[in-house]
């Protein structure tokens, strides 16, 4: 079984090509949303963020306090890596003994953060969807509501779209392009190589 990483900056709509992949059942792993699942149900995790950055980490009943984890690691990268450091190898494990589970010809981990990491070395081929900078921008204050000052913020703590775009096998474009061709294709590929 083939491991394809999925991967694009905010903004891109790796999502929404994440959700077509689901259609086309192909098991999909969402890196952010498992590793949020995990920050609550891992004692792994628990045990090594509060030994980090104490018991506020976690409300008394053990939910993980977001807003106090991000306002450590909002304006300090050394406290971000930190929590990396914790999390991401909980869930590489996880996605590993999920991807054991799959009936499937491959499965896609989905994650802004493949190459920032070195993930992508665990995976067979990536897919990189990338969209214009301004697209990007203007998705995301839609999405979240932030102002465009606080978008180029966190994309200038994204590694470039042309690095992504130079380091993937397959590059989706989502501006005005149809990107479910585009899918389709890769998908067709993707099956041939399985």
């Amino acid at each position: 079984m083939l491991k394809i990483g999925l991967t694009g900056g905010i903004g891109t709509g790796k999502s929404m090509v994440a959700e077509v992949f689901k259609l086309l059942q192909i098991p999909v792993y969402v890196s952010d949303m498992e590793a949020k699942h995990l920050m609550v149900q891992s004692n792994e995790i628990r045990n090594q963020l509060i030994e980090k950055f104490g018991t506020e980490v976690y409300h008394h009943d053990l939910s993980l306090n977001r807003k106090y984890l991000s306002g450590l690691i909002f304006n300090n990268p050394h406290a971000l890596q930190d929590v990396n450091a914790i999390v991401h190898p909980v869930v590489r494990k996880h996605f590993q003994e999920w991807s054991e589970k799959q009936q499937s010809p491959f499965v896609i981990q989905e994650s802004a953060i493949l190459f920032d990491t070195g993930l992508y070395k665990n995976f067979d081929k990536i897919i990189c969807v990338t969209a214009d900078e301004e697209i990007r921008i203007q998705r995301v204050m839609k999405r979240d509501g932030m102002d465009a000052k606080a978008v180029k913020g966190r994309m200038k703590n994204q590694l470039s779209e042309s690095d992504k775009i130079e380091k993937s096998d397959f590059v989706i474009y989502n501006n005005s392009e149809l990107i479910l061709p585009q899918i389709m294709k890769i998908h067709d590929e993707l099956l041939i190589l399985s």
